[in-house]
């Protein structure tokens, strides 16, 4: 009698290399135009408050419906590199188009558009590395997406002072400039190096999954609420990550009674935290299970956000960047995994499912920042506090239905 060898693991470097490309090049696109727009609108385009506001609504919005038609389409049939490909040139033309034109109406129109089906790149980039790793190292690809998730951060890094330099020196063609060539650059890493993919084949039957190593296996369907209620707690862990940021630096002078400008140091400590956190936490999921790894980046989320409510001064702020690291680096690197493994049989609709809890976190926040504004921006962290701890328990109730070393197939229609 002859066994089978088992399937030879290509080595984890071969697949991230240009897939580290790619997410490097998706992340500076976003990164030199995101944290500018509302400037870009007020000055370049000359936009009232009201436009800009509406602007900065719809834009998530359509996205998160783009993105999600995307995302069931890519896992229908085998063109998730034709997607990346797609995608990446409508964000090139998007860029162009910003270039020049000034016109708020025409922006608008290409938001609804060309920027719509763009931001598919982000969700559909993870898609297709989860394929990819799970063939060539299925017993690392959890590791690997925690690693390119640190690859986008990193871009994160230098974007936007990249983007402030460029303004002065040539004012938004240039920032826009920018996009366009690192979105083509992606569609060149996409056409060039990035081979085609199967569809996913679906899963027939399993219980609810969130283990790296999943395997299939005969079982009830998992109930659908658990995927939904696990997406909702991300959505609630989402908002106090967009509130705390917008209310840092006016928390930080009004009740800190320190310089509004130390935001930027606070927030620059967290981001060189999560760097090595999020490595980290990659390579812990080849031995703890994700639900672990997931629950305590909640508890610390709900911690920080609980110290930042009370802090008497900028240093205990500080301090509390380290557990605030380790949520952002379980949430955002350990996050898209666990979802995927909710769904392995479809990976574009797990991962547009995730990311879209980003845009409509922000969404939520600005309302509560509102409030925050009348009631003092302590209160925003009250909030948060009350919002993490919501998310957290969502989880704890879903991780319980899990089964961490089964995958999961879950009603789709």
């Amino acid at each position: 009698m002859t066994l089978a060898a088992p399937p030879r693991q290509r080595p984890l470097s071969r697949a991230l290399l240009p897939l580290g490309l790619m997410f490097f090049a998706v992340g500076i696109s976003v990164a030199v135009v995101f944290p500018f727009l509302s400037l870009f609108l007020s000055t370049a385009v000359h936009a009232d408050p009201v436009q800009v506001t509406v602007f900065l609504i719809a834009s998530p919005l359509t996205g998160v419906l783009v993105s999600s038609v995307v995302g069931r389409v890519s896992d229908r049939w085998p063109i998730r590199r034709k997607i990346l490909v797609g995608a990446a040139l409508f964000g090139v033309v998007g860029s162009l188009v910003a270039m020049f034109v000034r016109d708020y109406w025409v922006l608008f129109a290409l938001c609804m558009t060309a920027y719509a089906f763009a931001g598919s790149l982000f969700p559909q980039s993870f898609a297709y590395a989860r394929q990819i790793l799970e063939r060539d190292s299925p017993g690392q690809a959890a590791m690997g997406i925690s690693a390119l998730r640190t690859v986008f951060s990193l871009s994160w890094v230098g974007g936007p002072a990249l983007a402030a330099v460029l303004l002065d020196v040539g004012g938004f063609r240039l920032v826009y400039g920018l996009a366009a060539a690192t979105y083509a650059l992606a569609a060149l890493i996409a056409v060039v190096w990035l081979e085609e993919v199967e569809a996913p084949a679906p899963s027939k039957t399993a219980e609810p999954s969130a283990d790296a190593a999943a395997e299939p296996s005969a079982g009830p369907e998992g109930p659908r609420w658990v995927l939904w209620l696990t997406i909702v707690a991300f959505v609630l862990m989402q908002v106090p990550m967009t509130l705390g940021v917008q209310a840092l630096p006016l928390y930080i002078e009004q009740d800190l009674h320190s310089d509004a400008s130390r935001a930027g140091l606070i927030l620059g400590l967290c981001a060189a935290l999560e760097i090595p956190l999020m490595l980290g936490l990659g390579a812990l999921t080849t031995r703890f299970k994700l639900q672990t790894l997931i629950l305590i980046g909640g508890a610390c989320g709900t911690a920080y956000y609980a110290i930042a409510w009370v802090a008497p001064n900028l240093w205990v702020l500080a301090a509390g960047q380290v557990v605030n690291a380790l949520f952002i680096s379980a949430i955002s690197g350990v996050g898209i995994t666990y979802v995927q493994n909710l769904l392995p049989g479809q990976p574009g609709r797990a991962t547009t499912l995730y990311t879209n809890t980003f845009p409509i976190g922000s969404v939520v926040a600005g309302p509560l920042f509102g409030v925050a504004a009348h009631f003092g921006y302590r209160s925003a962290f009250g909030m948060s506090t009350a919002l993490m701890g919501a998310g957290f328990l969502l989880l704890v109730v879903t991780a319980m239905w899990v089964r961490p070393s089964r995958a999961a197939t879950y009603p789709t229609r």
